[in-house]
């Protein structure tokens, strides 16, 4: 079974940056693509990015086109969130997930416990 660790949120200003990261454990190759989510308070689970494993070729929402990158580092199993010009409504809790068959499916199996991201000066 694939086990997803999720870290880095924390407290940013508005226009400031961030990094998260994502490390798989176990069996990794049900993790074949890699995708971030966030929960906003009361607000449904949006994706924000995906990310192949094997090519490194990524997908990202328009509410955060250009301001976020997505990338990975097999050799370590983690994949990382970097997040560029923070605003007030990118708060929220950040997930990962991992899945099976391409970042164009909604199947993700596979879940991270989430790390908070909170914007506020």
């Amino acid at each position: 079974q694939l086990q997803l660790v999720a870290s880095g949120g924390g407290l940013v200003q508005p226009g400031g940056s961030l990094r998260l990261s994502c490390v798989a454990f176990g069996a990794t190759d049900e993790g074949n693509f890699i995708g971030w989510f966030r929960q906003a308070p009361g607000k449904g689970r949006e994706r924000v990015s995906c990310i192949s494993m094997s090519d490194g070729s990524a997908r990202y929402a328009d509410s955060v086109q250009g301001r976020i990158t997505i990338s990975r580092d097999n050799a370590k199993n983690t994949m990382y969130l970097q997040m560029n010009s923070r605003q007030p409504e990118d708060k929220g809790i950040y997930y990962c997930a991992a899945n099976p068959d391409s970042c164009g499916s909604d199947t993700f199996i596979y879940w991270g416990q989430g790390t908070q991201v909170t914007v506020s000066s």
